[in-house]
């Protein structure tokens, strides 16, 4: 007996549906980055190197009286450099909390592992820009709670997410590179 013909649509769905599942297994397999909002990465396998190095920001203020009075805000910075050559530098707060993250590099790092949970806003950013913009060029998503800064071309890409709200005191959004 000869099986029903599968229209073009249910192939299509399918195939669809095997694709998203591969995804989703090669998702959770991913290496270990950053994760916006949490813990430094665990090198990831064939990443070339990894150093970090301490910042402090002293921001001295005179009061009436002519006395100095300096606020320091220490954080790190780890860069590591992926088997891809892109590299990827952390900053982290002295709790050890990631409140941000820079690349540059011939390939852009894994987006929706870097950015955790921050990833979803991230896109409905992405989305609203494309909408208003096209679907070309330097994505720029500047909401209350993150924002990500990413562009280039083939073999040249750079970027940076922060989140504004856990930035230390003395420490800008132009730090994060």
């Amino acid at each position: 007996m000869k099986a029903p013909k599968q229209s073009r649509h249910g192939h299509l769905a399918g195939t669809l549906a095997i694709v998203a599942g591969a995804l989703s297994v090669l998702c959770a397999a991913a290496p270990a980055y950053a994760v916006l909002g949490g813990e430094p990465m665990n090198a990831p396998q064939g990443a070339l190197a990894t150093s970090a190095k301490a910042v402090v920001h002293a921001a001295g203020a005179s009061g009436a009286s002519g006395a100095s009075s300096a606020s320091t805000s220490n954080y790190t910075v780890r860069t590591t450099t992926l088997a891809s050559g892109t590299v990827v530098n952390e900053y982290l707060s002295t709790e050890g909390i990631v409140f941000g993250i820079a690349w540059h590099g011939p390939r852009v790092p894994n987006l929706p592992t870097l950015l955790g949970s921050y990833f979803p806003q991230y896109q409905q950013g992405l989305l609203a820009q494309r909408a208003a913009r096209g679907g070309r060029g330097q994505v720029s998503v500047d909401d209350p709670g993150l924002v990500v800064n990413s562009g280039g071309h083939m073999g040249s890409f750079a970027g940076s997410a922060y989140l504004p709200q856990s930035l230390p005191a003395g420490v800008s959004a132009s730090d994060i590179q």
